[in-house]
């Protein structure tokens, strides 16, 4: 935050984007969803983020400044991606 901070300050524009996809896993064939998003033109980075993220098994860990926790289970399909540009 200090970082964005800072970039905002100095006349920087910060964009982030939050994505719930909770339900389009729970009910959506994944092979159909992969499908539709590339005729819809997604960039090849966030298709593979995706499949990526329907993986079983998926761990995740937490970063704060330079300190990383252990890794853990993601033991539900909600994801909030974050990304600033």
């Amino acid at each position: 935050m200090d970082k964005w901070t800072e970039y905002l300050e100095q006349g920087g524009q910060i964009d982030v984007m939050y994505c719930d996809f909770e339900k389009a896993f729970d009910k959506v064939s994944h092979n159909r969803l992969i499908y539709k998003i590339k005729l819809y033109g997604f960039s090849k980075d966030i298709i593979t983020w995706i499949q990526d993220f329907l993986k079983k098994n998926r761990k995740f860990r937490v970063r704060v400044n330079a300190s990383y926790s252990a890794w853990d289970n993601v033991t539900s399909g909600l994801v909030y991606l974050m990304a600033a540009f």
